[in-house]
């Protein structure tokens, strides 16, 4: 923030931050439209149209015709001013930014999209926030802020041989509760974090929201900027806190030799070992691997090493949803995509999935899923029972027919 100003920023201090990038997604941009046009007239234009983008992926293809009018609102209001549609062939909006290099180390996002903050898995600065403040940054690129006082975090520990991101994930949750980082950024530091790759830091990332805070912020590292640097074609530079931070809060997590971790319904905070849930014998009736959480190629190919020598075991389905198209072609180039065909997984277009209303992955009253996504309050994903987990996890559970630990498989 102080970057983006040019002079420094105190926490509390009340500011007006200009925005690097700005978006809508299906769910809420026909009312960011509806606002924008009714502060600003008909005619009004967008501060920049190539900073500005709307992204289709709580329901896509849509199923009802209110999502479907509501994407053409969006459409038709972004060919009259030359904005550009990731329509419902593209996948989540937040993965699309840090694949298209429009996420870097410093910049700064805002959309509708209660997860945006994922987007300091590569550094940057991602905030959702609602139809008016989104509406407001459309016509002028900035939008206000209070800056957040910032907490770091030093994680000691290490993942154990049949746990990966999500588990280190909801272990955290598990420490800091849905509250304990209200308001806060939050930096993550220690040797476990360095050594994720991109797709480990996203998970990281997206579930700062679970913990009530403002963004999480990971420190890039050589093959993360590397890897932006190509997508971005311009060199890319890490972003680091200055040497005399000062934090409102130093953290030291000891979490010893990280195990397979569940979050149980209806709470991502209600986390206990697999082993634990797995002892009380827990039938499960679907899986689901995807979300803005656990949906690049690589969870995939954790959760299929559970299952590659087996298939799901009769009277379960596993339902599998890419984060992005570039994610599906990956699995289809790879073979993956047979190969969980193969198993018995049903396999659906990229997308949210099951976090939206009416997609893949909802749960009727009565069924009990195994879900890699982000959240599992009562409703939230169906009438149903959801229990949070690894890619792994998942999987291995759906071979077994109940919550299992996942076997090392590395």
């Amino acid at each position: 923030m102080s970057a983006k100003l040019g002079r420094p920023v105190a926490a509390s201090e009340v500011i007006w931050l200009p925005q690097d990038v700005v978006t809508a997604r299906d769910f809420g941009g026909a009312n960011v439209i509806k606002n924008f046009l009714a502060a600003y007239g008909e005619n009004a234009d967008v501060f920049d149209a190539e900073r500005i983008r709307f992204t289709f992926d709580c329901n896509a293809p849509a199923n009802t015709a209110g999502y479907a009018t509501n994407q053409q609102i969006c459409r038709d209001f972004a060919r009259l001013r030359g904005i550009r549609v990731h329509d419902v062939d593209a996948g989540i909006g937040s993965h699309l930014l840090i694949e298209q290099g429009l996420a870097l180390p410093g910049l700064t996002a805002i959309g509708t999209d209660s997860h945006y903050n994922i987007l300091g898995a590569v550094g940057a600065l991602g905030q959702g926030m609602g139809d008016v403040d989104i509406a407001y940054a459309f016509r002028t690129g900035q939008v206000w802020f209070e800056v957040p006082a910032t907490v770091r975090v030093n994680i000691d520990g290490q993942l154990g041989p049949n746990a990966s991101a999500k588990d280190l994930t909801l272990a955290v949750v598990h420490h800091f509760g849905s509250g304990g980082l209200l308001g806060r950024a939050v930096e993550f530091y220690g040797d476990v974090v360095e050594t994720l790759d991109l797709p480990g830091r996203i998970t990281l990332a997206s579930m700062a929201t679970e913990m009530s805070a403002v963004i999480a912020l990971i420190p890039p590292e050589a093959s993360v900027l590397e890897w932006l640097a190509e997508r971005a074609g311009v060199p890319t530079e890490t972003i680091t806190a200055d040497p005399d931070t000062q934090y409102i809060e130093e953290v030291t997590l000891d979490l010893g030799v990280i195990e397979p971790m569940i979050a149980e319904p209806y709470s991502p905070t209600r986390v206990r070992p697999v082993s634990a849930v797995a002892g009380e014998g827990v039938r499960i009736d679907t899986g689901f691997i995807g979300s803005c959480t656990n949906g690049r190629f690589e969870d995939f190919s954790e959760g299929y090493a559970q299952l590659e020598d087996g298939s799901i075991v009769a009277g379960v389905t596993l339902k599998l949803v890419p984060a992005t198209r570039e994610v599906y072609g990956q699995m289809l180039s790879e073979g993956l995509i047979e190969r969980f065909f193969q198993a018995g997984a049903l396999i659906h277009n990229q997308g949210c999935g099951g976090c939206a209303a009416g997609q893949v992955g909802m749960t009727g009253e009565g069924e009990v899923q195994v879900s890699t996504s982000n959240r599992n309050f009562r409703g939230k994903q169906g009438a149903g029972r959801t229990y949070l987990a690894s890619p792994a996890t998942v999987a291995a559970s759906v071979r077994a027919g109940r919550i299992t630990v996942p076997e090392v498989r590395r």
